[in-house]
């Protein structure tokens, strides 16, 4: 079996957590780019993209994002699968042609999602447990998308083509789900509510979720030419 070549788009501030997850679940070779620092790939020769979490919402007029949405448009035009995660759901979803838009309320903390079935999601049960934490939310999607995962906040998985998008973290560990959460502005009820959850037996049921990681590289085999990215940029 191949190991893929991965461009790791990072666009969480406070990298660290994000890398560490992502190196964690992702069995391939990780090439990172922090995008808040303006770091996006010079070249579209990878087996597939991956975009990450943030504290940033997609429509806010920053430098970085233009620069990422320009990236991945390109990247999308060239052929290239992508994964979006929570902030990448968002963009990825935005680039495509979909909304985005604020939330009237915050969804935080282990919730349950149910999911249409498809490769993505093959041998997860139908109704599952996540982690959320997003205050933004796509509420229109892409023309030509197929609606995914969903509950009672919305739109929580999608995909059109090779791109696929989960408003979720399926990677969070309980280290980074608690700080996260420490770092919000809640009312302090919600807040201990949702520190209170941050158990062994939620983060065992959100586990299996995890398996989308492994469905999302076994697609990228399945549907990439075999020496179509890593072997033309082997030096990089």
């Amino acid at each position: 079996m191949r190991r893929l070549r991965i461009a790791l788009l990072n666009a969480a501030h406070d990298r660290q957590n994000t890398r560490r997850n992502f190196r964690r679940e992702l069995d391939a070779d990780l090439v990172e780019f922090h995008c808040p620092a303006g770091e996006v790939p010079e070249t579209v020769q990878f087996d597939a993209c991956v975009v990450t979490g943030s504290r940033a919402s997609v429509y806010w007029d920053e430098p970085w994002i233009g620069k990422l949405k320009r990236y991945v448009g390109e990247a999308i035009g060239a052929g290239l699968p992508f994964l979006g995660v929570c902030y990448g759901h968002q963009l990825l979803a935005d680039v495509l042609g979909g909304r985005v838009a604020g939330m009237d309320e915050y969804e935080i903390g282990y919730r349950t999602v149910k999911h249409d079935g498809g490769e993505l999601f093959e041998g997860i049960d139908e109704e599952f447990t996540v982690f959320t934490t997003h205050s933004d939310r796509v509420v229109d999607l892409p023309p030509g998308a197929e609606l995914l995962a969903r509950n009672d906040y919305g739109i929580h998985g999608f995909r059109k083509g090779d791109i696929f998008g989960v408003q979720f973290h399926p990677e969070y560990d309980k280290a980074t789900a608690r700080s996260v959460t420490d770092g919000k502005d809640l009312p302090e009820e919600k807040l201990n509510r949702v520190l209170e959850g941050i158990d062994e037996d939620n983060y065992a049921a959100a586990c299996e979720v995890k398996t989308l990681f492994e469905n999302f590289c076994t697609y990228v085999r399945d549907n990439r030419p075999v020496g179509s990215s890593a072997a033309e940029t082997a030096g990089d």
